[in-house]
């Protein structure tokens, strides 16, 4: 299925079930916020990657305007829908202000084997209570999203986006494990590096038996 629906670009990765609030200063965004929620239609939310509007992002539906200003600005709460792939941009949108885009919605698996998702939330707390982070995030292992916990593993941008086009949950899944063993690693080496450290300056019993 293809649709047009008005974007609103980001240089951010936004995913589904994602509660985001957005503050709306610029009349173009102004005006298509506004004609959203009156109209109670979705909006996309394309990534920009240096400089340039990427082909995935996700769909957005307005919850609330939190908040009006004087001079029509607007604080805005807003959920993640699904995601989407644009087939075109159309950047002059007759009487608007905002560009738009052609879109479709490829299919999206979203089961996957408790286990996996049971392992991947647990090693993810190993890793905050590692670091001294106290995250917020839905922590029902049977009920975990991948999208849940995508902005709670320390991801760049760029593997915010890789992670974004994968449309499969069980891929998904395998890509945060990986991650997180890597920075699990990194923090067990770091461990190891801190031990030395902590022999420097200290006196050192030391042997050299056994040397033929």
């Amino acid at each position: 299925m293809t649709n047009f629906i008005p974007i609103f670009p980001l240089n951010i990765v936004a995913f589904p079930n994602e509660n985001l609030n957005l503050h709306i200063f610029e009349p173009r965004y102004k005006q298509l916020i506004r004609e959203c929620f009156e109209e109670g239609k979705v909006f996309g939310i394309p990534t920009v990657l240096n400089h340039s509007i990427k082909e995935y992002g996700t769909t957005f539906k307005i919850q609330k305007i939190e908040k009006e200003y004087p001079n029509g600005e607007l604080d805005i709460k807003t959920e993640g829908i699904a995601v989407f792939k644009i087939l075109e941009i159309i950047k002059q949108v007759p009487d608007k202000l905002y560009s738009g885009a052609i879109v479709n919605y490829p299919e999206n698996q979203m089961n996957s084997p408790n286990d996996i998702k049971i392992k991947v939330l647990e090693n993810l707390m190993h890793f905050h209570q590692l670091i001294h982070l106290d995250e917020k995030y839905n922590q029902n292992k049977i009920i975990l999203n991948s999208y849940d916990v995508a902005h709670h593993v320390g991801f760049t941008l760029e593997q915010e986006y890789e992670f974004l086009s994968l449309l499969s949950e069980n891929y998904r899944l395998q890509y945060l494990s990986q991650h997180i063993d890597k920075m699990l690693l990194t923090i067990e080496q770091l461990n190891i590096l801190k031990e030395r450290v902590k022999l420097n300056g200290h006196f050192k019993k030391l042997s050299i038996d056994n040397i033929d």
